[in-house]
């Protein structure tokens, strides 16, 4: 075992890139983590390990116990300084059981803790190196490597002072044939050998890459196979071996300086083509988030989270990843007491208690983010309504749920997502660590169960409002706690769908614009049930004349949109989908084979019909009726958000 400690920027993951290649070249296989993505508990450790073996080429069950995953195996860990909270742990279990031909590395900021330095045993199996800066003879050597010219190395070396990565930048620079006279101010010498660096992009596919990794938290390789196609894997490799990329476990980053400068100078160069790259991150991580689970449907929130860097939301919260770790994990069991205490410290008891028994009705909608002091930050969602008393005890949720039977009843099915608690260990609600709990897994339920009402509850109305109006969300209601003040602030999703949110706040990171949405992002209040079936009904009978379909009241709804907003295709497209989607159902081939004589493919009359499809008139009319409420359920199921229809094949029935 090998540990090894020293300051950000000082080579620590390099070395561990050097290690993960030389084992592999030696036939090891490698297991690479990264402290910060990882929950630091014994359960997300292990998830952690499982997730990186099943990323290999020699799949593991992920059923066996993780020391015979392990067996034989490199374990290297970035970052250990964000697992301080299960350090004993790994130290006195996980390790342990590893098999003696097991290595493990373990890099970080800090070094070991004492118990590592005071266990005979540990003494005997690990090694403590601490990472310094290059010496003199070190940073010329890197010079001399990088192929520049002896004479300017020692001008150089006495730039860099020996820090790895600005001796890397200043090579970089130099090679370009562009020697500064001295530091004075660092961030223009990063610009300028930036600069330098962007000339020598071998072409277009490696400029949109270095873009990428500017505008995004996390690069992928499929997330560059959108932006570039076939180049991607090319692209990845070369910026693997950027001086200001680093080679994560799950992607690439870049550095936090060079990034900065980057995404200016990109936006700068070409504000329309930046604006188009973002976007097309922007939809491919809101589609990552929908279709992921786990570790990667957080890792999207954080993207999209981060996607905002430059708006209110975002202020303070980017820094949280140097400061320690940003993973967002449902709450445990456990962890309720932890979290009531918080509230009572700066709510009171009165919330506390309402807090504890919404704990033990909704557990599964507590998030928090962890640290070595315990939970750092959290976020209590309650989803209405749940036929819980609590909705008449809470006053607060009371007097929203009052709010929205005035201003936006719910229909049958749909509900609202609030915001109930949140707040932080040190400062609560002006603690970034709650505003990082609240967002990311709010930005998963909305994306991935589209609530009627999203709400957000707070007691610090002077912190929250910038956030409030950048998020276009009004306020709602308020009402008192045992004398302390609560205000909600939402927005109805029906009319201003969470897609069209999105891309709203999306702009706004880009313009700095806050306050209510644009009108014309404003839909019509909500259909009914009854009205909704009626205009279902219409819409069929009209489904082949554009004119007529644009008037039908179901164009302002979420059949109708799509990413260049509702049109008459799409709503077309998704009934042909739903009645598509009802002949996979179990006994829904017939009625999708009457659905599609009555309207998609009519037939002059009902007696045709019913000819064709070899049923008397009278099957045929019962089978119609039938079709019309299975399909007006489907589609209403649709229009809550309790369905997303894939697009469907054709069946042969309906040929």
């Amino acid at each position: 075992m090998l540990f090894v400690h020293g300051q950000g920027g000082i080579g620590k993951s390099t070395l561990l890139l050097e290690f993960r290649a030389r084992a592999r070249a030696a036939g090891r296989r490698v297991v690479l983590l990264d402290g910060r993505d990882v929950d630091p508990s014994p359960e997300g450790a292990q998830r952690a390990v499982r997730h990186a073996l099943n990323h290999q080429p020699s799949r593991e069950p992920d059923g066996r116990p993780i020391a015979e995953l392990l067996a034989g195996a490199v374990l290297l860990v970035d970052g250990y300084e964000e697992l301080a909270p299960i350090d004993a742990w790994l130290r006195d279990e996980l390790i342990p059981g590893l098999s003696a031909d097991t290595v493990v590395v373990l890099a970080g900021r800090d070094p070991p803790a004492a118990p590592w330095r005071t266990d005979p045993g540990w003494r005997q199996l690990m090694t403590v190196h601490r990472l310094d800066h290059f010496d003199a003879a070190e940073s010329e050597q890197l010079l001399a490597h990088a192929d520049v010219e002896a004479p300017v190395r020692p001008h150089l070396v006495m730039l860099g002072r020996g820090h790895p990565l600005t001796m890397a930048l200043l090579a970089d620079l130099a090679t370009a044939g562009q020697v500064p006279d001295a530091l004075a101010d660092a961030p223009d010498l990063i610009s300028a050998l930036l600069a330098s660096f962007l000339r020598d992009v071998p072409d277009d596919a490696h400029l949109i890459g270095i873009a990428t990794c500017a505008i995004a938290w996390l690069t992928t390789e499929d997330l560059l196979a959108q932006m570039v196609g076939a180049d991607a894997t090319a692209v990845w490799q070369w910026l693997a071996r950027r001086p200001f990329v680093t080679s994560g476990p799950r992607g690439l980053f870049a550095h936090d300086l060079a990034r900065d400068i980057l995404d200016a100078e990109f936006e700068r160069r070409s504000p329309e083509r930046y604006r188009s790259y973002r976007r097309t991150i922007h939809a491919h991580t809101v589609a990552g988030l929908r279709a992921g689970t786990g570790l990667d449907q957080q890792l999207h929130a954080q993207q999209l989270l981060f996607l905002t860097r430059n708006s209110p939301l975002s202020s303070g919260i980017s820094a949280l990843r140097t400061r320690g770790s940003v993973t967002v994990v449902p709450g445990r069991p456990d962890e309720h007491d932890q979290v009531c205490t918080i509230i009572e410290q700066f709510e009171g008891t009165a919330s506390a208690r309402l807090a504890r028994a919404w704990l033990s009705e909704q557990p599964g909608l507590l998030s928090v983010v962890r640290t070595g002091d315990g939970i750092a930050g959290f976020a209590c969602h309650v989803l209405c309504p749940s036929g819980s008393a609590l909705e008449d005890r809470d006053p607060v949720v009371r007097a929203v749920l009052d709010h929205v039977t005035r201003e936006g009843p719910l229909r049958p099915g749909e509900r609202v997502r609030i915001v109930r608690f949140c707040g932080g260990a040190r400062h609560h609600q002006r603690d970034r660590y709650a505003l990082l709990a609240a967002y990311v897994s709010g930005f998963i339920q909305d994306l991935t169960s589209p609530p009627a009402w999203s709400v957000h509850i707070v007691i610090d109305t002077e912190e929250a409002a910038p956030f409030a109006r950048y998020l276009a969300f009004a306020p709602l209601v308020e009402a008192d706690v045992a004398g302390l003040r609560h205000v909600a602030y939402g927005v109805d999703r029906r009319r201003l769908p969470v897609d069209d949110w999105l891309d709203l706040l999306c702009e706004r990171a880009h313009s700095g614009e806050t306050g209510p949405p644009p009108a014309t992002l404003i839909r019509p209040p909500p259909l009914d049930r009854a009205r909704f079936g009626a205009a279902v009904k219409a819409a069929l009978q009209t489904l082949h004349r554009s004119d007529q379909l644009a008037a039908n009241p179901l164009i302002a709804s979420a059949l109708a949109a799509g990413p260049a907003g509702p049109s008459t295709d799409r709503l077309r497209a998704t009934i042909e989908d739903a009645v598509a989607y009802l002949g996979h159902q179990p006994k829904g081939g017939q009625l999708q084979a009457v659905l599609h004589r009555t309207y998609l493919r009519a037939t002059p009359t009902q007696e045709a019909a019913a000819q064709i499809l070899d049923l008397p008139l009278s099957t045929y009319r019962r089978y119609l009726v039938k079709a019309l409420e299975q399909l007006t359920d489907l589609l209403w199921a649709v229009e809550i958000g309790d369905l997303h229809l894939p697009p469907q094949p054709t069946s042969p029935s309906s040929a």
